[in-house]
C-alpha cells in the first residue's frame, strides 16, 4: 500500500487562538493592537478566573499571554490550575509582568509551566516575535500529529489489507486443495459410470434378446389365431424392445469412446464414406435417397470412430428426411485456416436454429420417436467423438429448409502442438 502525503496536508495550519489574561483592559487592548497584523484571534479574559471558565469550554489555544499580578488571583497560581488538566498542558504560557522578578520568583514562574517572561511596558517587536515562535512551533507539531494519526491509520489499514490478503491466500490454497480432490474423485467418477454404462448395457443385451425372440415366436407361430388387441400388444411390445436394443447399442458405442484406445493414423476419408454408404444401402434404396461424395482430403484420426461419426450423421440425414421429398445429401470440403472443414447438406426437414447447440446433448430430442425412431444419443457420440479430435461440429438449419453440419479437424500440424499444450497442462497440475 502506497502513503502519500499531498501538499495541501504539509502546508494545512490550525488557525491562531491566543488567550491574553490581564486585569487592565488597557493592557489587553495593547496586546490585541501589537498582534492584530498577524491575523491571530485573540480571547481576552480580565481575570484568572475568567480565563479558567474560558479554558473550561476551549483548550484549542496556540499560546497564553497571562499577567503575573492580578487580584484575588495572580498568573501563576491561575497557571498552576490551568496545568492540573490534562488537555490543557500542551499550552505554553508567557508571563507578561511589570517589575523584575527576580531569579526565584522567576525559577517559580517556570516552574508552574511558564516558558517565558515579557516585562512592562511591552516591546511590540519583541512580543511579536515570541509569540511567533511559539506558533510556529504549535503549528509544526499540530502538523506532526496530523501526519502521526494519519500514518497510523494508514498503518492500520495496511495492516488490515495483509491480512485480508493472507485470509485470501488460505482460502484460494484450501480451494485448490479442493479442486484437486474433486477432479481425482470426478475422474473416479467417470470411469466408474463408464465401466457400469458398458457392463449395465452389456447385462441388459440377453434378457432383451430373449424377449425379442419370444415375442417374435408368438407372433410367428398363432399370427392367424391372435384376436386383433393381443396381436397389436405383441406388437408394441417388439418395437418397444426394438427402440430399448438401439438404446443399449447406443450406450455401449457411447461408453466405449472412453475405454477404448486406438492410435491415430491418416484416413482416407472417401473410399472410408464409400463403406459407409454402402452400410447403409437398405435405407438408402428404401427413401430413394441421392448422396453425392465430393473429393475429400485426408484426416488424422481413428478409423473406427470417424465411420462411426459418418454413419450417424448419415443415418440422421436419411431419418430426418421430408415425407414428400427424396433426400438429397451432399459431402463435400473447404480450406478453413489452419482445419480441415467437411460438410454434410441435407435437404431434410431442418429444426429451429435455436437448438443448434442441444442437439449434441445425449439423449436430447426434439422429436418424439412416434415421428422418428431413434433414442437421442447419436449426435452426441459425434460431439464426442470430435472432442476426442480436438476438432469441432455445430449444426446450421431452418424449419423446412434442411440442415448443414460443418465439422473441423486440426491439421496433423496443429493437432499435435493441441497434443503438447494438453500435456503441459496435465504436468502443470
Amino acid at each position: 500500500m502506497e502513503i502519500l502525503l499531498k501538499k495541501e496536508d504539509i502546508s494545512e495550519k490550525p488557525p491562531v487562538r491566543i488567550l491574553a489574561v490581564d486585569d487592565r483592559e488597557d493592557n489587553l487592548l495593547s496586546i490585541e493592537t501589537i498582534l492584530e497584523q498577524e491575523h491571530y484571534i485573540i480571547v481576552k479574559a480580565n481575570s484568572g478566573r475568567a480565563a479558567l471558565k474560558i479554558l473550561l469550554q476551549q483548550h484549542d489555544f496556540t499560546l497564553i499571554l497571562m499577567d503575573v499580578q492580578m487580584p484575588d488571583m495572580n498568573g501563576f497560581e491561575t497557571a498552576s490550575l490551568i496545568y492540573e488538566r490534562e488537555k490543557l498542558r500542551h499550552i505554553p504560557i508567557i508571563f507578561i509582568t511589570a517589575h523584575n522578578q527576580g531569579e526565584e520568583r522567576m525559577y517559580e514562574g517556570y516552574k508552574m509551566g511558564g516558558v517565558d517572561f515579557i516585562y512592562k511596558p511591552i516591546n511590540s517587536e519583541l512580543l511579536r516575535y515570541k509569540v511567533s515562535v511559539f506558533v510556529e512551533l504549535y503549528q509544526k507539531t499540530h502538523q506532526l500529529l496530523n501526519h502521526e494519526r494519519k500514518l497510523l491509520a494508514a498503518n492500520r489499514n495496511l495492516e488490515k489489507e495483509v491480512e485480508e490478503r493472507k485470509l485470501k491466500e488460505e482460502k484460494i490454497h484450501l480451494l485448490n486443495e479442493q479442486l484437486l480432490e474433486n477432479n481425482i474423485q470426478l475422474k473416479s467418477t467417470i470411469e466408474e459410470l463408464d465401466r457400469f454404462a458398458y457392463v449395465a448395457s452389456h447385462d441388459l443385451q440377453e434378457p432383451l434378446r430373449k424377449i425379442l425372440v419370444f415375442s417374435d415366436k408368438l407372433q410367428t407361430k398363432y399370427k392367424d389365431s391372435l384376436d386383433v388387441e393381443v396381436a397389436q400388444s405383441l406388437e408394441k411390445i417388439a418395437k418397444a424392445s426394438a427402440r430399448m436394443q438401439s438404446l443399449i447399442n447406443d450406450l455401449l458405442k457411447f461408453s466405449r469412446q472412453t475405454t477404448v484406445n486406438e492410435d491415430f493414423v491418416s484416413i482416407a476419408l472417401n473410399p472410408l464414406l464409400q463403406d459407409v454408404i454402402a452400410d447403409l444401402e437398405v435405407e438408402i434404396e428404401k427413401s430413394s435417397a441421392l448422396i453425392s461424395l465430393d473429393t475429400l482430403p485426408e484426416i488424422w484420426g481413428i478409423p473406427s470412430q470417424i465411420r462411426q461419426l459418418f454413419q450417424n450423421l448419415l443415418s440422421n440425414a436419411l431419418k430426418f428426411r421430408k415425407k414428400d421429398e427424396s433426400p438429397v445429401i451432399r459431402i463435400y470440403s473447404e480450406p478453413w485456416n489452419n482445419s480441415t472443414r467437411i460438410i454434410v447438406h441435407d435437404n431434410g426437414i431442418g429444426f429451429d436454429p435455436r437448438y443448434a447447440d442441444e442437439i449434441f446433448m445425449v439423449f436430447k430430442r426434439l422429436h418424439s420417436y412416434h415421428e422418428f425412431e431413434g433414442t437421442g444419443v447419436g449426435l452426441s457420440i459425434c460431439k464426442k467423438i470430435i472432442d476426442k479430435h480436438s476438432g469441432s461440429i455445430r449444426a446450421e438449419s431452418k424449419i423446412g429448409e434442411g440442415s448443414k453440419f460443418i465439422i473441423e479437424f486440426p491439421t496433423i500440424k496443429v493437432r499435435n502442438q493441441l497434443t503438447d499444450i494438453r500435456a503441459d497442462k496435465v504436468k502443470i497440475v
